[in-house]
């Protein structure tokens, strides 16, 4: 069972992941990050408005990974580590497979601040012609496993369909946040679906606040499931090492 730290803008970084990974996780993400000029742009006008959100110039953010990477790495050898990315283009991404011992690269096709959305990134890359063109193309450049992350019931967009044409890319794995709006807990309904009706291993986010709504989680057939929120504080209330 796959069980992740997801990433929250501005603090998943090593310093944080590092505390928290004992507590039962065995894949820790970094991130979200920008890599290309128009998401870094777009990432400093999230910070203006008092978001919390990483900034490091193009010159900065590659080796800033590296070092996340390596600090991880030194403390937990046997943790996997991820880091989610956007970028308006692949090439930026291909390049995070020069970063020694990063297990796993995310695109994010999940956030939803205004300024990503403006540029036509995070859960807005679903709605890409050429999405699946994008994803192929990171998937055949790079050694490292591939992951991507989406955000469900996006307006427009069907779900299902949707993570067929991920699966069809070769990635490794689909990280769903199952939002349901309207509703103060995951689309569980959605993620069993997905889960029979697809082949890769599917991560599921969303709501896994409580013993019982992880037990829900796993229900669905997911493969492993990713906490955010709800470890914020750098503790959990309830156990998910027997897992």
């Amino acid at each position: 069972m796959f069980k992740v730290v997801a990433p929250m803008a501005g603090i998943t970084n090593a310093s944080f992941l590092n505390n928290v990974i004992p507590l039962g996780f065995n894949v820790a993400t970094l991130g979200g990050y920008s890599l290309d000029e128009s998401t870094i742009k777009a990432s400093r006008k999230i910070i203006n408005r008092g978001r919390k959100e990483f900034d490091f110039p193009l010159d900065v953010i590659f080796t800033h990974i590296q070092n996340e990477v390596e600090l991880i790495k030194s403390v937990h050898p046997n943790v996997k580590v991820s880091a989610n990315v956007r970028s308006i283009t692949p090439q930026p991404i291909i390049d995070l497979n020069n970063i020694e011992k990063l297990d796993i690269i995310e695109i994010n096709c999940h956030c939803r601040q205004k300024e990503i959305l403006d540029i036509g990134c995070g859960q807005n890359m679903l709605k890409r012609d050429d999405l699946s063109d994008f994803i192929s193309n990171i998937v055949d450049n790079v050694n490292c496993e591939v992951s991507v992350k989406i955000r469900a019931n996006v307006d427009g967009i069907d779900t299902l369909e949707i993570a067929h044409m991920i699966e069809d890319c070769g990635v490794d794995y689909l990280h769903i946040d199952a939002m349901k709006k309207g509703f103060n807990h995951a689309d569980w309904e959605l993620l069993e679906k997905v889960c029979n009706d697809v082949d890769i291993n599917i991560i599921g986010n969303n709501s896994v606040n409580s013993s019982s709504n992880l037990e829900k989680m796993i229900g669905t057939g997911v493969d492993g499931f990713s906490i955010a929120r709800s470890v914020i504080s750098g503790n959990l209330d309830f156990n998910i090492s027997h897992f």
